[in-house]
């Protein structure tokens, strides 16, 4: 027994794996807040980031409120019982408005910010500290349902520690203080450009090719940390073919979107829009926490994109050469599978083709021979 009152052991544990899920995809925040709220009988819930310097609340991932209250709750959380307990509460500690019921509702908080909406009490904790900001997870009752009772407290309780650590892995995992060198090391070498994005379109990660890109500003800008080509017409059919890369239809997800980038000069760059985030997220992109990735190439300077030249000469399809690019990075069969988004079967059967391909019979010569046969991507002149 887990002395929670109608929740089972299996949904415990499916909840808080759902958390951790959330730490390499924060985009599961929504879904997995709806379900913590449903297993205490919650009516709305979230994630909220209140700046206790510049007195402002940045709402999460939310669900179940009106426009009108969040509003509100903004313009006075900083006089609120919530930033008040805040103040004096560790990460983790979970507080409710209701642990007095007949205080609470002499308040004029209860009067002028639940009351008008419905609401009758709410349970939360803050679950990350990072300078003056504190993020919290909460949940709320509405009309006719009693405040949270002890079992709701102590399933926040049991909670609470994995919600915090999730959110510490996730601001570890910024893409700031990320410690996948070798990786961006790798990115860095190309003479590409790379932009990672997330899903709504904001640019997370970019390769030290595409920084130079950017601050030349002949073809491409960032506008609001979005990727901004300067044509109008390669602006509009940039977001066509990042809408399609994130898109439900697989089959059109999976499919390389070129796009012209011309600037005034009549040069400028060729982008290549690639989906990235099907499959497990515990591949090697997962950190970036990205969907889509842009690669963008001068077709006049730059050289073929490493291994292109030897993808053509061998006669290998691209889900091979992906294959191929996965293993020369240092990864296994099962983690190319991951970054992939495919299965570790299919890996192998692309390999085999390759060793057909290629008159090898060993990954340790296929790998040498590509080194052998891919131009360098760093030019001399970009070295610095």
């Amino acid at each position: 027994m887990n002395g929670l009152e109608g929740i089972t052991a299996q949904q415990l544990s499916e909840v808080i794996g759902a958390i951790y899920d959330c730490a390499l995809d924060p985009e599961r925040w929504p879904a997995t807040c709806r379900t913590i709220a449903g297993l205490c009988a919650s009516t709305g819930g979230g994630i909220c980031v209140h700046d206790l310097k510049q007195v402002q609340n940045d709402q999460l991932f939310v669900f179940g409120y009106q426009p009108e209250f969040l509003e509100k709750l903004d313009s006075q959380f900083a006089e609120s019982p919530m930033a008040a307990a805040d103040a004096v509460s560790n990460v983790g500690d979970v507080n409710s408005l209701a642990v007095e019921p007949q205080q609470l509702m002499e308040s004029r908080f209860y009067r002028e910010v639940l009351e008008p909406y419905g609401l009758t009490d709410m349970i939360w904790f803050p679950a990350l500290r990072t300078g003056t900001r504190v993020a919290s997870l909460h949940a709320s009752r509405s009309g006719r349902r009693p405040w949270y009772q002890p079992h709701d407290v102590r399933l926040f309780k049991l909670l609470s520690p994995h919600v915090c650590r999730a959110l510490a892995i996730s601001d570890a995992l910024d893409i700031r203080a990320l410690r996948s060198e070798m990786l961006e090391r790798t990115l860095d070498g190309l003479v590409a450009g790379v932009f990672l994005m997330a899903r709504d379109g904001h640019v997370v990660y970019m390769n030290a090719a595409a920084e130079r890109q950017v601050r030349a500003g002949h073809s491409i800008r960032l506008a609001h940390n979005r990727l901004s080509p300067v044509d109008p017409a390669a602006r509009a059919a940039l977001a066509r073919h990042i809408d399609a890369a994130t898109g439900e239809d697989a089959a059109t997800a999976w499919r390389e979107h070129s796009v012209a980038m011309p600037d005034s000069a009549g040069r400028g760059y060729v982008a290549t829009v690639l989906p990235i985030e099907k499959g497990q997220r515990s591949g090697v992109l997962a950190p970036f926490a990205a969907s889509v990735a842009v690669f963008m190439q001068d077709p006049v300077q730059a050289p073929l994109m490493p291994g292109e030249a030897f993808a053509r000469l061998h006669g290998l399809t691209g889900g091979e050469l992906r294959v191929l690019l996965a293993l020369a990075q240092g990864l296994g069969g099962m983690e190319s599978a991951q970054m992939l988004g495919i299965s570790e079967p299919t890996v192998r059967t692309h390999l085999q083709r390759i060793f057909s391909k290629t008159g090898t019979s060993r990954q340790a010569d296929l790998l040498s021979l590509l080194h052998r046969s891919t131009p360098p991507v760093r030019r001399e002149a970009h070295a610095s």
